[in-house]
């Protein structure tokens, strides 16, 4: 038998986007909390403003007082208010932050890919069986070798290419400190032209590609399926069509995937055209 689910997976099943990785359930029960928050605030400015409607209502006071409520409660609410949101940024935002910022797990123990935005696509670059990326340099940069690859570097010869906008990763289960979980992936995003992000809701990510540099994001998928990459940035008249399939497989269709839809990267990276 499954165990009955917890409420906050019951919120999740019924109102929430797909989860499918590890730290979205961090994720998501913040947000419930800040839910939380915002309904209390809706239902307390509310009752306060009915309340005002009623106190202060023309029959009961016919002269205008200047001065207003003399009261501490307003006072009282707005510290409280103040003291749930340090609660909230400090308990919860802060610690997820570093969470995901600190605790990087090592690229020996991870799925390792470099994801390349470009108007209108993405496109993802995987190391060899060599488990190693071909070298760059930022001064060989040109129209042809927009990413600066070494071209005769011997550890980038294995290197493959997905066809744009297909992108995948594989649910490889692990056991780390005792525990049953599964490999966790580190994608490495950069960008050929102006400033992308990305997204992918399922995962509970988003990262902007900022061009010239190559920012490192980690997570843990938990499911296999097909998720969409969306651009949370607006990059220009083609936003609209800045979409991707990012695609968890299972280790024999990644394997299977990899050997028959990438392509030899060689040196410099093909074009998406």
């Amino acid at each position: 038998m499954q165990p009955n689910p917890t409420f906050l997976e019951q919120l999740q099943q019924g109102f929430m986007p797909i989860l499918a990785s590890e730290h979205g359930k961090d994720v998501d029960y913040f947000l419930l909390l800040i839910h939380y928050l915002m309904a209390a605030l809706f239902v307390g400015w509310m009752a306060y403003f009915l309340y005002a409607l009623f106190r202060f209502r023309k029959s009961a006071n016919p002269k205008a007082d200047y001065v207003g409520a003399k009261g501490a409660l307003a006072n009282n609410a707005e510290i409280a208010v103040v003291i749930v949101e340090a609660i909230l940024l400090i308990a919860f935002a802060i610690p997820l932050w570093a969470k995901a910022v600190e605790k990087f797990p090592a690229e020996k123990d991870a799925t390792v890919l470099r994801l390349v935005a470009e108007q209108f696509s993405w496109q993802a670059r995987y190391p060899g069986k060599d488990g190693k990326f071909g070298a760059q340099d930022m001064r060989l940069i040109t129209d042809k070798n927009p990413l600066g690859y070494i071209e005769k570097d011997t550890a980038g010869a294995d290197d493959r290419l997905s066809p744009p906008k297909d992108i995948h990763v594989p649910l490889v289960p692990v056991k780390v400190d005792g525990k049953d979980t599964f490999k966790p992936v580190i994608v490495h995003l950069t960008t050929k032209d102006v400033i992308h992000s990305f997204k992918v809701t399922a995962m509970r990510i988003t990262q902007d590609c900022m061009p010239g540099m190559s920012i490192a994001v980690h997570f843990t998928p938990t499911r296999v399926g097909k998720f969409n990459i969306t651009c949370a940035q607006l990059c220009g008249n083609g936003h609209a069509s800045m979409n991707g399939l990012f695609v968890v497989d299972s280790p024999e269709e990644y394997e299977k995937w990899l050997a028959g839809k990438t392509t030899a990267a060689g040196g410099a990276p093909q074009s998406f055209e």
